[in-house]
């Protein structure tokens, strides 16, 4: 079954709270933000073993694991590039191709899990050793976003806690 692709723009999330899982940007501590990736990740984790979708439109807790795992793997590379290049601009990703070519609804929920926390283990490492001036580097999507390293941490945690709320139903406390 395949879930009908998300096109919005969820950018905004940095400026204003998500009005669906409750993460505020604004009020979370930067230097917050790697444990909190950590422990989003580790929830998200927690339910791979689910593998029933609630609905025909939404993902298994398993197949947003899986997501999870892929968006912490590629924040660490586009961080590197961020850390590394002038103003780079990330390939391109599509995140319902990747879901469907790579079956996640048919990976192994042990498997995941471990991959999951080591993934986001190895962004949140990463982030933890941004300093000083390197928080305002910049990076580009080819859809014309923009980020600094600052907006685009925050960006990464609203997808993970989004993602903690899609398996929970719990909204987030920042």
């Amino acid at each position: 079954m395949s879930i009908e692709p998300d096109t919005k723009d969820w950018t905004w999330v940095v400026e204003r709270p998500c009005p669906e899982c409750g993460y505020d940007a604004r009020s979370v501590d930067r230097a917050d933000i790697p444990a909190q990736i950590r422990a989003t990740a580790a929830t998200v984790a927690a339910h791979a073993h689910e593998t029933q979708r609630p609905d025909d439109s939404t993902w298994s807790p398993l197949e947003y694991a899986c997501h999870v795992r892929d968006v912490c793997a590629l924040y660490a590379a586009r961080l590197d590039m961020m850390l590394t290049q002038d103003d780079p601009l990330y390939p391109n990703w599509d995140q319902d191709a990747t879901a469907e070519q790579d079956r996640y609804s048919e990976q192994d929920p042990a498997e995941v899990a471990d991959q999951v926390t080591s993934a986001a283990g190895r962004m949140a490492t990463e982030l933890a050793l941004v300093t000083g001036d390197q928080w305002s580097r910049p990076g580009r999507r080819s859809d014309g976003a923009s980020f600094t390293i600052d907006t685009f941490a925050r960006y990464l945690l609203h997808d993970l806690v989004h993602h903690t709320w899609d398996v929970t139903g719990v909204q987030a406390d920042a």
